[in-house]
C-alpha cells in the first residue's frame, strides 16, 4: 500500500508539473476552471483547474469532498494503453476509447465540451507523465464494433 501511495503522489506532482508547464494548455487555459475526476480502477484522482493551471489534485477523494462536474472512467488496461507513446488504435483518445474500449463520460458534458480542446491536451500529457496504474495483468478488454 505504500508503494501504491509513492506512486500516486510521484504521478500527482509529474502531472502537475506537466501541465502547468504547457504552453498550449496556457495558451488556451485562460477560462478553464473546473473540477473534473479521474477514475483509473483502483484509484481516483480529482483534478481541479483554474485559470489553465492545475490547482489541486485530490487522491481517492471522499463523497464530502470537493464537487467535480464530470467524470472520466475506465479500467486500468485501457488507462494503461491510454498513456503510451503510441497507444494502438481506438485507445489514443477519450472519444475513440468511449466506442471502443471501457472508457465511459459521465456528469455536466457539458463542463467537458466548454473545456474540451484543454481536457483533450491533459489526456496527451498522460503520454508524457505516465499513468499511475499498475503493470498490465491481462489483455485490454475492447468493446465490440456494433453493426
Amino acid at each position: 500500500m505504500a508503494t501504491e501511495t509513492a506512486v500516486a503522489d510521484r504521478w500527482v506532482e509529474e502531472f502537475t508539473r506537466v501541465c502547468n508547464q504547457d504552453e498550449e494548455l496556457q495558451a488556451h487555459g485562460k477560462f478553464f476552471d473546473c473540477s473534473y475526476l479521474l477514475d483509473m480502477g483502483s484509484h481516483k484522482y480529482q483534478i481541479v483547474m483554474h485559470h489553465g493551471k492545475v490547482e489541486e489534485i485530490l487522491v481517492d477523494p471522499g463523497p464530502l469532498d470537493l464537487r467535480y462536474q464530470f467524470l472520466i472512467r475506465a479500467g486500468e488496461d485501457t488507462w494503461r494503453e491510454f498513456g503510451k507513446k503510441e497507444p494502438r488504435p481506438m485507445a489514443h483518445g477519450i472519444w475513440a476509447a468511449t466506442f471502443r474500449e471501457d472508457m465511459e463520460l459521465e456528469g455536466d458534458l457539458l463542463v467537458l465540451m466548454q473545456n474540451l480542446r484543454c481536457v483533450t491536451r491533459q489526456m496527451e500529457l498522460l503520454r508524457v507523465s505516465g499513468v499511475p496504474v499498475h503493470e498490465e495483468v491481462s489483455a485490454p478488454q475492447q468493446r465490440e464494433p456494433s453493426t
